[in-house]
């Protein structure tokens, strides 16, 4: 606290905004335009970091007369409030000093609420329907000149419907764990349910923190709101900015996402992941390069209660990245990251430190990636990106088809158009191997006989890319701004992921699979043929969504509507490419198929919200 209290001054307040603020699309899109400087691929940006660059795009005169007003209301958004009470903001402002030097102190309380419904109509003549009501009270404000503060807290009735599927072993079926000793493996069963019915897939990120109370059963605690249900969340944060923004330090509970690639790509840390509390630390020291590390305890998920659920699920997460930028051409990420069962491990929580080598040093319990991001881009044409996110691979070995090989990786590239404002277009590609994200349990010696998780998870949600293991996926997305209170976006994707249910599901299609440790280079099982080793989904969405902000009123509204056609396809034999019936192991070919546990169906879905007061 002593260092947070020092440094230079400064006038505007280092609260972040959060990641899934329009704002940094056209953050974004400025930089392919070469309007402002880079700016740091650690998200999410305080409020001072965002005003100073709108200043820098502004002042740029490269804009046409909707994008200033767009930005001008987006400053007025993040300046700082008269006293008293401004309903504009739904928030009361007050201001002091303390102590012998003055030392500024502001306090910012007020409330707001987003109140969502949802529906999906399928063509198997399901009908589900979703809703969202939240409410929310912050106190915000600043320490001095240099510390931010912020304490949210919002409470909300939920339900977002989801199937069950069937059941999934997290080896595979027949794994072979009888009579081994209790420090070898042992296969599990778990319950396989859809995605959230009501929402696009893969588009539902949850809102509440832990669990969820039912209201038949107000002092148990629930998995999922299938039907109406409480919850909260408690985001905050105390974060201090130092030498004009060039240091920041943040104590906080908050969504991130990290890397010079597009905004929403990121395969090591995304703005999809669950948020939880962590200590972080942003240094760039010059414009070339630039070092971030954070270090967190990360959250479990309640699948068998409170007590069941969470001895298995004592992890920490770090992760340290390093920047490096050659003007506004070329950025290079690399990215070194550990999930490792909560002691006290100083090797890991610094960032001087590489966690991907230090493992070697204290013995190999926990679980390490390594990303490498490299974005070339040429101001007012736009830019192509490639990452790699590496879990486990083995050089000697055929990268193409053992399951050992568990990376993730995507190419894309993101073009800013002339028509309308801040208009741009992305296409992507990624690829995410069999296993990938996922992590064997086992004993550690300071947990006993537990055997430990530790996939690259929290929550139950994928800390990394958004989609599971052994998934493919194109996306061609539009974003633009016809209005300086209007902002919409079409979207097209193509999805493909193996199976992790019924008769022919593929081993390493979830998060929660568990690699075999032997005989990884031999065992037929452990290869991978994608779409031909099994029974796959393919999902092709197409949706249109906008956000409409009242000029006047504290009031925006906001929607999404569009089709999810799914389909399975399905191979000639047993999935796995094992050889259980004296079949040689390998590629097999695959149809579209129509059954009872792998059905053909069309979605139309709907999203329509309202938020008063928004931040």
């Amino acid at each position: 606290m002593c260092a947070f209290f020092g440094g230079a001054l400064f006038a505007q307040t280092h609260n972040s905004v959060p990641v899934d603020n329009q704002v940094y699309h056209i953050l974004e899109h400025a930089q392919m335009r070469g309007l402002c400087a880079p700016l740091s691929g650690v998200r999410p940006y305080t409020q001072s970091v965002i005003v100073n660059a709108i200043n820098e795009i502004i002042s740029s005169g490269k804009l046409n007369s909707t994008e200033t007003e767009i930005l001008e209301r987006y400053l007025a958004r993040f300046s700082k409030p008269k006293e008293g009470i401004d309903w504009t903001r739904g928030a009361w402002f007050g201001e002091t000093t303390l102590g012998k030097n003055d030392m500024p102190i502001t306090g910012n309380f007020g409330i707001g609420a987003d109140l969502e419904g949802s529906a999906g109509i399928y063509s198997t003549k399901d009908r589900y329907f979703g809703m969202e009501i939240w409410a929310k009270v912050f106190f915000n404000g600043d320490l001095g000149n240099n510390v931010s503060y912020s304490f949210d807290f919002q409470g909300g009735l939920m339900q977002a419907p989801r199937k069950w599927l069937g059941t999934y072993h997290t080896f595979y079926e027949g794994f072979n764990d009888d009579q081994v000793p209790d420090y070898e493996y042992i296969s599990r069963e778990i319950e396989i349910y859809s995605e959230p019915l009501t929402h696009f897939p893969y588009n539902y990120k949850k809102r509440w923190d832990g669990s969820v109370f039912s209201f038949s059963q107000l002092d148990q605690f629930e998995t999922w709101p299938t039907k109406i249900a409480g919850g909260y969340s408690l985001p905050s944060e105390l974060t201090a900015s130092f030498f004009e923004n060039k240091l920041i330090m943040r104590l906080g509970r908050l969504s991130h996402d990290w890397g010079s690639t597009s905004f929403g790509s990121s395969l090591s840390f995304n703005k999809m992941a669950r948020p939880f509390f962590a200590v972080e630390t942003e240094f760039n020291p010059v414009s070339w390069f630039g070092i971030s590390s954070l270090t967190g305890i990360l959250e479990y998920y309640n699948t068998e209660g409170i007590y069941v659920s969470s001895w298995p699920s004592q992890n920490a997460f770090s992760i340290t990245m390093l920047q490096f930028r050659y003007k506004n051409y070329l950025f290079l990420d690399f990215t070194d990251a550990a999930i490792w069962p909560k002691r006290f491990e100083l090797g890991y929580m610094s960032p001087i430190t590489n966690s991907f080598f230090y493992q070697n040093n204290v013995g190999k319990f926990d679980n390490m990636a390594i990303t490498l991001s490299l974005k070339a881009q040429y101001p007012g044409i736009g830019n192509i990106w490639f990452s790699i996110f590496i879990d486990e691979m083995n050089l000697t070995s055929n990268l193409w088809t053992l399951d050992r090989q568990m990376l993730a990786m995507q190419a894309g590239l993101n073009v800013p158009l002339p028509l309308l404002s801040f208009s741009s277009l992305k296409l992507s590609y990624t690829r995410i191997n069999p296993y990938c994200y996922t992590h064997h349990r086992n004993l550690l010696p300071w947990y006993g006989d537990i055997r430990m998780e530790k996939s690259y998870s929290n929550n139950g949600v994928n800390l990394g890319y958004y989609l599971p293991p052994n998934s493919d996926e194109i996306l061609l997305k539009y974003t633009t701004m016809p209005a300086k209170n209007i902002d919409t976006h079409f979207q097209y994707q193509l999805i493909r992921h193996g199976a992790d249910f019924g008769p022919n599901s593929v081993d390493g299609s979830n998060i929660l699979s568990e690699l075999d440790t032997k005989k990884r280079d031999d065992n037929p099982i452990l290869k991978r043929y994608f779409l031909k080793d099994g029974a796959y989904q393919w999902m092709h969405v197409a949706k249109i969504g906008a956000n409409w902000n009242l000029s006047g009123l504290p009031i925006s509204f906001y929607g999404e509507a569009g089709v999810n056609y799914s389909y399975f396809t399905n191979i000639d034999r047993k999935a796995n490419n094992a050889d259980l019936d004296g079949e040689q192991p390998g590629p097999r070919p695959y149809r579209i198929i129509n059954t009872d546990d792998y059905t053909k169906s069309t979605g139309f879905i709907v999203v329509l919200g309202v938020k008063i007061f928004p931040r």
